[in-house]
């Protein structure tokens, strides 16, 4: 299977468009690093992108610069055409920690954002209800987080970040700390929630399967200083099962992903020990 760039452009203005990003920093004795460089790529409305690539390539700094909440070295991030300072509530992001306040239950939680946003008590907690109920978890609205399990806790994460109703949602490995059933348990859910709202997805991933399973398109980094090495559409109907992570076409594409970085994943492995 060949990898080609996606043909994205073309038919709709991007969403979020990157040009030309770097971003370095300060290493032992004042050496600059390099993270990654002239990183380029647009993503447009409702589509749902994957990130993969070796440790250590920059996967996660590059999704904190696109929030705002890292600044690049050089290089821009548009989002609807404005380039991106700071974050926004027209994004939202689901760390791989759940994050959630463990003093406040998890309707409170799940409406925190809009109590930040100034939005009424009588407005708030129906919306929050609402995401609760659609991602199951409608008896534990009265609960604290160390009341929920972990694959749990990420649907009240993720509920709440679609609470604010963002345009773009950016996750940075939201299931790695879960076992492997509830992990793709939470795939089919997040598949599911991202089915009836649409929303413009970034995702960060170590699982190649993972990304292949969710993803609209596949975006490979090289080794670090950093890249992007190639762009695979995932050209598998959707809805998609789980059932269909034993077919011979998915097989292929993570095969050919695999083939992509399996040199650049064994150097970041022994450069890291």
């Amino acid at each position: 299977m060949k990898s080609r760039p996606a043909e994205t452009a073309a038919v709709s203005t991007p969403k979020v468009s990157v040009r030309n990003l770097c971003k370095t920093y300060q290493g032992r004795n004042y050496s600059e690093i390099t993270v990654f460089e002239e990183i380029n790529l647009d993503i447009i409305p409702e589509e749902f992108v994957c990130i993969v690539g070796p440790s250590g390539c920059g996967k996660t700094t590059f999704i904190k610069i696109i929030d705002g909440l890292v600044q690049a070295t050089s290089g821009s991030v548009y989002v609807n055409g404005s380039e991106v300072s700071e974050p926004d509530f027209d994004r939202a992001f689901v760390f791989q920690a759940d994050s959630l306040y463990p003093w406040r239950t998890i309707l409170d939680n799940v409406a925190f954002g809009l109590e930040i946003k100034g939005v009424d008590r009588k407005e708030r907690y129906p919306r929050a209800r609402e995401l609760i109920k659609r991602v199951g978890l409608s008896r534990f609205e009265s609960h604290y987080p160390h009341e929920l399990s972990g694959g749990m806790r990420q649907r009240v994460n993720l509920a709440r970040a679609l609470a604010v109703d963002p345009e773009i949602i950016l996750m940075d490995e939201p299931f790695a700390s879960l076992d492997a059933q509830t992990r793709e348990v939470m795939q089919q859910e997040l598949l599911n929630v991202w089915s009836n709202s649409r929303k413009t997805v970034l995702f960060i991933t170590h699982q190649i399967d993972e990304a292949v399973y969710l993803a609209d398109r596949v975006v490979v980094f090289s080794a670090r200083p950093s890249t992007i090495k190639a762009e695979i559409r995932v050209e598998i109907p959707r809805p998609r099962r789980l059932s269909v992570k034993r077919s011979p076409k998915f097989l292929e594409y993570v095969g050919a992903i695999w083939n992509l970085i399996e040199s650049d994943i064994f150097e970041s492995v022994s450069i890291s020990e």
